[in-house]
């Protein structure tokens, strides 16, 4: 029972602001590296349905990797589509970003919500999203994101990509280039939190410049035993597939990590920093 009343104090935030409203709290998943079209996703997928049912979310952040063959409306269905039709039938919006095995054309595919674009930014409520493409970070990139972030109001900033700028996974890890590239922006604008995928486990880093790192990879495809455990880990799961649950308001972001059987297999707070 004592178990039970912890999970649900974490998802359900009684003490909330006097000011707050329905439109300010936001609640999403993020998956990564899903695109198999393998029995592992559709398990996932299912997963994520039932889970549902008790964390009623409305969006999906997909981090790239979402489809690892070559984008067809053969392909769509298969590894898109039926893996997730129960959430897609209940009108939750999939946003995704390219992942190095996506097709570049599927930025039009309607269900991702890319709109044509390589890279966006939207807001839910008090959270702005920044969607990027690391397989292509071109100076224009930086500049749209420089300028994005620069007008972006909203007392949360989060950035999402496949490449993760961290992390301790023993086939791809962190991608310094990257990260010498846009952790400055981040750390210069506020981003708070950042998702990528890339390697297949889930793992979080310790806050590194303020700003704490997820890497979700395991939506489909598992690197069992993939990661190295360093100092910088924070907590590990590379044992079976997983996605991720994210409630947000004004003053905290409360995360969850799940597993392919509805185990959590990390949890925890995120305070909003101040704006300086």
């Amino acid at each position: 029972m004592k178990r039970i009343l912890l999970v649900l104090a974490l998802f359900v935030p009684a003490t909330l602001p006097q000011a707050q409203t329905v439109e300010e709290l936001v609640r999403f998943a993020v998956i990564g590296d899903n695109g198999t079209g393998d029995e592992g996703q559709y398990a996932l997928g299912r997963q994520m349905a039932t889970s549902r049912g008790q964390f009623p979310y409305d969006l999906v952040l997909m981090l790239g990797d979402n489809l690892y063959r070559r984008a067809s409306p053969q392909e769509y269905a298969s590894a898109f589509e039926r893996p997730y039709a129960a959430l897609l039938e209940g009108g939750v919006k999939f946003v995704a970003v390219l992942g190095n095995h996506d097709s570049p054309e599927s930025v039009r595919y309607p269900q991702w919500n890319m709109n044509g674009q390589r890279y966006f930014a939207f807001t839910r409520g008090p959270v702005r999203f920044f969607a990027l493409d690391t397989n292509v970070l071109d100076a224009a990139q930086l500049a749209w994101l420089e300028r994005a972030l620069t007008e972006s109001e909203q007392p949360w900033k989060i950035a999402y990509f496949h490449h993760p700028l961290y992390s301790n996974g023993k086939r791809h890890g962190s991608n310094v280039e990257l990260r010498v590239r846009l952790e400055p922006l981040f750390v210069r604008h506020g981003v708070q939190v950042v998702f990528a995928g890339h390697d297949h486990f889930y793992e979080r880093l310790k806050p590194q410049k303020g700003i704490t790192h997820f890497v979700s990879g395991a939506g489909g495809q598992l690197r069992r035993g993939g990661v190295e455990r360093s100092e910088t880990s924070a907590a590990v799961f590379d044992s079976d597939l997983s996605f991720m649950l994210i409630e947000i308001d004004r003053q905290a972001l409360r995360f969850r990590a799940v597993s392919r059987t509805g185990a959590e297999v990390d949890s925890g707070t995120i305070p909003r920093q101040p704006s300086t």
